[in-house]
């Protein structure tokens, strides 16, 4: 896909970070005390992403292969094992403790806002730490 195309894509999608409050670490973390001072809000945000992947998916998988060209790319493996449970798991907890994953933590960096100077250096080296082992290296994907 074309470099604009890319960068158009990511504005976007900081944008809807940013707009529904994925940005906001307080905002996350509120969501995510169910019984403290939970803010229902973001389940609104995640409602919207998932009918729109669902009606994404269904409109792209008709075109067959990518509007950019080559194949698409899916994963071969389908078990579940200790990996696709512990993963899922860390990352649940860095996400409750910190109040953020990935995308916002790095439109949050683009804000300037407080923590993420310390959190975005430690999630690249936990993804490179991740994918460095070498348990991981013998895995098929």
């Amino acid at each position: 896909m074309p470099f604009l195309a890319n960068l158009a894509i990511g504005l976007i999608f900081g944008l809807g970070l940013v707009l529904s409050g994925m940005a906001n670490p307080a905002k996350v973390q509120n969501f995510l005390d169910l019984f403290g001072t939970w803010d229902p809000s973001l389940a609104f945000v995640m409602g919207g992403a998932i009918l729109v992947t669902f009606i994404g998916y269904r409109l792209v998988w008709q075109r067959g292969a990518p509007v950019s060209g080559g194949s698409f790319q899916l994963p071969s493996r389908t078990d579940i094992d200790s990996r696709i449970l512990l993963g899922p798991a860390i990352f649940g907890i860095g996400w409750g403790l910190g109040g953020y994953c990935p995308g916002p933590a790095l439109t949050a960096l683009g804000l300037a806002a407080p923590g993420t100077l310390a959190f975005v250096p430690a999630m690249l080296a936990g993804m490179w730490l991740a994918r460095n082992l070498p348990e991981h290296r013998k895995q098929p994907a």
